[in-house]
């Protein structure tokens, strides 16, 4: 599985760098990333994270059964903790031996990333983290994990 959970922001550079050393020679023939930056908007100093890790490994683990069965397979990285401006909280990636279905499966999984997966996001307004309940959602069946 190739899930990396990182305290504080992602290093963009290091971990594409070492994804791209792991593939380059397993003969695929795309490797589609995405990398989620801190916008500023809405006077925040930044983001932070909580993330509920045994969800996350179960969500991820099913998607990676989802790639396989295109011949394909995912990296996510993701941030716990405090982003700060126009630094990377989240990069995904699919490699793939055909562009098509890397292309398609990236869109997939980040949006239902952005749907379902257990990590609830703070905004840092002076120094404090304030719940970002008008972007938060629910997640289904998560009774006491709600917030």
């Amino acid at each position: 599985m190739m899930l990396e959970l990182y305290d504080g922001a992602l290093d963009v550079e290091k971990i594409l760098s070492k994804w791209y050393q792991k593939i380059k020679d397993e003969n695929y023939g795309a490797f589609i990333n995405f990398v989620g930056i801190v916008r500023d908007e809405n006077s925040i100093e930044g983001l932070s994270f909580d993330i509920y890790e045994p969800i996350l490994n179960s969500w991820f683990e099913d998607w990676q059964k989802r790639a396989k069965d295109r011949g394909a397979y995912l990296l996510m990285a993701h941030s716990r903790g405090d982003v700060y401006l126009h630094q990377s909280s989240y990069i995904s990636a699919v490699v793939s031996p055909k562009r098509r279905v890397a292309l398609e499966m990236i869109d997939e999984f980040v949006e239902d990333f952005k749907a379902e997966a257990p990590i609830w996001k703070y905004d840092l307004i002076d120094g404090k983290r304030i719940y970002a309940k008008d972007r938060s959602h629910a997640l289904r069946h998560s009774g006491l994990l709600k917030k």
